[in-house]
């Protein structure tokens, strides 16, 4: 018969005698730590090792013991050597009992190795469980089988004072372990101690496999899950709710056809629709649990938050005594735990009923199939499932997706007004004509002939699809469309902190991150031996008669002063992170100088190649040069960008770590703008190039600007040099988001994982796969890929997001290819978390944080490019200054005579004339440029069209910036930030909480009134005789007085008075506790 002792009693009581569980009691607190007198009787409980549970109920507070649901809050440590419970269930998602969810998974490996003399002795026989207390309890002496094992886990050295050990496993057969595994063993034991001083419950496997990994589970029950939601101040629905306002006339009759319109692309998913009925929601509190609807404890907190509760006792539990860190991250970066994460809701294939189907089984069949690709995103259950965050993502993403719809339907209309006019275009019909015969000067020195301008019809046509009067009212309202689209998002993003009761969250404390907290420690171990040596050397100034009488007063008083103000925080400062910030600028100015270099070498590689062709005897070759040149070249640049992306991701990381930053928040922050500023200038750099820098340094004929001495500088194409950057951002548009975004990201990961699959299914012997038991969740859950952030994600869009309106002038069509390729994306992205990633911890988040900065930023820097785009590659301005200008009849007639120069042949340097010329007798050669002809004063000279053309542009520029800025605060004006909806529905419900916490307060106040009048009655027939004992009248909001008016019934000690009359909806019972009376009474300010 085992015996166990009460805490709140020296005596022994008998246990009934157990049917040999190996399971051992654990005390729940409502507290974060117990009692050392708590853990010492409980150490003394668990000596013996056939022992049976012991309820946690002796420690637990009455309201929880009492309550319906206490069989629930009962924990107990289960060691899987116990016999499974006939309730488990199949899906691997509980304890053995079969009752207790598993919320978290922490894996880790242990490494075993013969070779080595074993430490741990292999006489038990029975399963043992691992404690590490932080106590301050001595270890007992003598024959107590705790203390023995804890000095054999330590080496054969004895416990250190307030430890107990205990190994957890099977202790027969085991193996020794290596020194290293022997002190992530001894870490583990103490962080798991700790999980359960803070209420978690655990279990671990039966056997620690050699090479494989190991599973522990976390379950959080009840009052733990009560305790931890009301420090994170989390939103939960009450009872209370209200009917929502109905839209009457003509507004209800189109909300309810758009309704019916939509009905096809809606998802088939039942969530807690309640129509025109809305919960109040309210943080949670454990005094106002009789306020919530909670039909069952294990179903109120789902699991998503579950998880997010674990993670925050994981990332805030210390381990003091084995190593100086905090949570589970530092744990998981110095190799403690392999990695950590909440479980998936089963397997994502419907099997059975599609009634039964679990909530990760709703989002692949609605959300995650590509046949699905019509349907609007189910972002309810979304955010359920993965959290505020991942919610937040793809929320954002389905409005841009939306909004690219009217973007691509105006430039298709855009594309198509070029189409339509391309044959009634004047410019390019004038340059198509051989009547004209404009006979050009060479391409290139010596080995280039004179050409006709006739033969570059082509291109002239093919320019004009996008270089067109429409394209300027393109580029105008695209402008306008990226104030719109952020406009509409900041309503989005409202309503849905509304509807998802994120209103007025406040910011979660963030620990240190492992990094930074190593640092830290290293500089105060610098310290602390710096003021060592100081010690050391100030006897021997002392004895030398440095400080005598006044002085070693002052500073006697000075240490005085010292000790008695507050110790100041250690923390790194700038001078800490000099170094690194040294290194970030010089390596951002490397990889932007590489950027340069690459695209640098794009160019003399389209030079050079020219120059090759140009002097091919092939006629074909030399009319195809422009193309193959123009094609090859965009193809190095796309392959160049998508090298130097995957590498500026990585540098982005390590220069990150370089800064040390404090926080995960900051961390993310400063690799968000490192990465950005790195691949946006990687992905734009050519695109700027051509737009702007291109054919702007040629020189004239006779006197070309070359390159190396020999190689002249490239000209753009006779159309103009926007043909050539529609070309490039199309074919680097479309190449990133073929290639980079969907073969890298989904296509190459899936093939390898195929490959390894298949390779170790063959290495794998058919015993072995016979005896393999069916994986559980844990085990398929930790096969899938680890979640990294959503910084890939977001990083892919906002790029695409900068093709779409930083050049969208040049490629119209560019929001069309967005618009096509984001429809996949979204369900590759939903496939690849429904599917393919372990289960992050759902994290709130308010907004998107710095991503909306870096959206509004490139909004506004794509008024300014495209009205430099328009005005300085294209050639509207040009054709208007023509037009209304220098154009005898106001119309386009003699256009290209216009922009044409004149240049004399004879004026060539020796060697750059054509040497085999197939045209004879010429003696003027045209060229692109606005200068004075051959036979002025001011030969060769800028013309006063040149610089009118200039004003021109400069002017449009202005004036386009201006009016778009204009028409951007205009619409943010007009659409307000918060529906108006929203706003009243905030009101309403923050009228009808305090008035439902006046009820509530109201109704505690007549409780306790008609106590106390029951009391008086009482009273009253005992000592009718003692007048001066009277009830007091309480007001309604007046509070209790205290002392004998109160009823502490004369004669008699202090009357035990209610705690909280809320607690009565679960115990029944009054509190027997004096200490809080006075807290008690008061009411609750609201």
């Amino acid at each position: 018969m085992a015996v166990r002792r009460s805490p709140s009693s020296s005596r022994a009581e008998p246990w009934p005698s157990g049917a040999g569980f190996s399971q051992v009691a654990r005390v729940l607190s409502e507290s974060s730590s117990i009692h050392s007198d708590v853990l010492s009787h409980l150490s003394r409980d668990m000596s013996g090792n056939r022992l049976n549970p012991m309820p946690h109920w002796i420690l637990e507070p009455e309201v929880f013991r009492e309550g319906p649901g206490a069989e629930e809050s009962q924990s107990l440590v289960q060691v899987m050597g116990a016999p499974p419970s006939p309730q488990v269930r199949s899906e691997g998602l509980h304890f053995l009992d079969g009752k207790r969810k598993v919320d978290y998974v922490l894996v880790f490996h242990q490494r075993r190795h013969s070779s080595i003399r074993s430490l741990v002795s292999g006489s038990v026989s029975q399963d043992q469980l691992s404690v590490v207390s932080n106590g301050n309890f001595p270890p007992t002496k003598g024959s107590d089988p705790a203390t023995g094992r804890g000095a054999d886990i330590l080496g054969g050295e004895a416990a250190s004072v307030g430890e107990v050990f205990m190994e957890l496993g099977s202790a027969k057969g085991s193996e020794p372990m290596e020194a290293i595994d022997q002190e992530m063993h001894l870490i583990r034991q103490e962080f798991e101690a700790n999980l359960l001083e803070a209420g978690l419950e655990i279990e671990r496997e039966k056997e620690v496999k050699p090479n494989g990994p190991s599973f522990t589970r976390i379950h959080a029950p009840w009052p733990v899950l009560c305790r931890e939601a009301e420090f994170l101040k989390i939103r939960v629905p009450t009872k209370a709710s209200y009917e929502l306002k109905e839209e009457r006339g003509f507004g209800s009759s189109m909300s309810s056809i758009w309704r019916k319109l939509n009905q096809p692309f809606q998802p088939k998913v039942s969530l807690q629709d309640h129509g025109s009925t809305k919960f109040l929601s309210h943080c949670f509190s454990r005094d106002k649990l009789h306020l919530y609807n909670i039909s069952s404890k294990d179903t109120f907190f789902d699991n998503a938050t579950r998880g997010r509760i674990v993670y925050e006792i994981l990332r805030r539990t210390v381990c003091v005594r084995t190593c100086q860190t905090i949570g589970i991250s530092t744990l998981i970066a110095k190799g403690v735990y392999d990695s950590a994460f909440p479980l998936h809701d089963g397997d994502y294939k419907v099997i059975g009923h599609l009634e039964e189907r679990n909530d990760r089984q709703v989002l692949h069949e609605e959300w995650a199939r590509y046949s699905a690709f019509y349907k609007f995103q189910p972002i309810d259950l979304v955010r359920k499932y993965f959290g505020e965050k991942v919610g937040l993502y793809f929320a954002w993403l389905g409005v841009y997706t939306q909004l690219l719809v009217p973007a691509s339907i105006v430039g298709i209309i855009v594309f198509g007004y070029g189409v339509a006019t391309v044959d009634t275009n004047l410019p390019s019909l004038e340059m198509c004509d051989e009547r004209f015969n404009f006979t050009m000067c060479p391409l290139c020195d010596g080995a280039c002939d004179f050409w006709h301008l006739s033969t570059a019809c082509g291109t002239a046509r093919a320019s004009h699809l996008f270089d067109n009067p429409a394209t300027v009212f393109f580029a105008i309202f695209m402008s306008l469309w990226a104030v719109l689209f952020l406009e509409h998002w900041k309503r989005r993003q409202i309503s849905l902190s509304f509807s998802w009761d994120l209103t007025g969250i406040e910011e979660d404390e963030e620990h240190p991150r492992p990094k930074y907290e190593t640092i830290l420690l290293q500089k105060r171990q610098r310290k602390q031996k710096t003021k060592k040596k100081r010690k050391k050397s100030e006897p021997e100034k002392q004895e030398d008669g440095a400080v005598t009488g006044k002085d070693r007063w002052r500073q006697k008083l000075l240490s005085a002063m010292a000790a008695g103000a507050p110790p100041a925080v250690d923390k790194l400062t700038w001078k800490d992170r000099l170094p690194g910030y040294f290194i970030n600028i010089s390596s951002i100015l490397f990889m932007f100088g590489l950027t340069f270099s690459a695209v640098f070498g794009v160019i003399i590689y389209r030079i050079t190649v020219s120059a090759l062709m140009a002097m091919s005897p092939d006629p074909e070759t030399k009319s195809n040069v422009r193309v193959t040149v123009t094609a090859t070249a965009v193809i190095i640049n796309l392959v160049v960008i998508l090298v130097l992306d995957e590498i500026y991701g990585a540098v982005a990381q390590w220069l990150t770590e370089l800064e040390i930053p404090k926080t995960e928040t900051n961390f993310e922050e400063r690799l968000i703008m490192k990465a950005f500023m790195l691949k946006f200038m990687n992905a734009y750099a050519p695109i700027f190039y051509v737009a702007f820098f291109k054919g702007r340094f040629v020189g004239r004929p006779g006197n070309y600007v070359y390159v190396f001495d020999n190689y002249r500088m490239e000209e753009c194409a006779p159309g103009g040099c926007l043909i050539e950057l529609c070309i490039q951002l199309s074919i680097i548009m479309l190449g990133k988001q073929l290639i980079q975004n969907n073969i890298f990201e989904i296509g190459i990961p899936r093939k390898l994982k195929k490959l390894i699959r298949s390779l170790k299914e063959k290495e794998a012997t058919p015993n072995a796969r016979e005896d393999e038991k069916p994986p559980q969740q844990w085990n398929l859950d930790y096969a899938l890929a680890p979640f990294d952030g959503l910084t890939p994600e977001y990083m892919e869009m906002i790029i695409q997001f900068g093709f779409v309106s930083l050049f969208v002038a040049s490629f119209p069509l560019a929001p069309l290819f967005a618009l096509l390729n984001n429809i996949i994306e979204i369900r590759l992205d939903a496939k690849k978390f429904v599917t393919e990633l372990r289960r992050p911890v759902a994290a709130r988040a308010k907004d998107i944080g710095i991503w909306y900065n870096i959206l509004s930023g490139m909004g506004k820097l794509s008024v300014i490019i495209n009205a430099f785009v328009i005005s300085f590659t294209s050639d509207f301005i040009p054709r208007l200054v023509y037009q209304y200008m220098y154009s005898p009849s106001g119309t386009m007639h003699g256009f290209i005579d216009h922009t044409l120069s004149y240049f004399n042949v004879t004026n060539f340097k020796p060697g750059s004339a054509p040497q085999n010329s197939a045209h004879e007798d010429v003696t003027f050669c045209r060229y692109k440029d606005y200068r004075e002809p051959p036979w002025s004063s001011d030969a060769y000279q800028l013309s006063k069209q040149y610089w009118s053309v200039l004003a021109a542009r400069l002017a449009f520029v202005i004036l386009f910036q201006n009016l778009v800025m204009f028409l951007g605060l205009i619409v943010a004006w007009v659409i307000p930030d918060v529906p108006k909806t929203i706003v009243e529905q905030l009101k309403r419900e923050k009228k009808l909480l305090v008035n439902l916490f006046l009820q509530e307060e109201k109704e505690k106040f007549q409780l306790i009134q008609s106590l106390f009048t029951k009391d008086s009655i009482l009273q009253s027939n005992s000592q009718p005789s003692n007048p001066s004992q009277g009830l007091p009248i309480l007001g309604r909001y007046s509070t209790l007085p205290s002392g004998p008016a109160a009823g502490d019934g004369g004669g008699g000690g202090p009357r035990a008075r209610c705690r909280a009359a809320s607690f009565s909806q679960f115990s029944g019972k009054t509190c027997s506790s004096p200490k809080n009376e006075n807290a008690s009474s008061r009411q609750t300010a609201v």
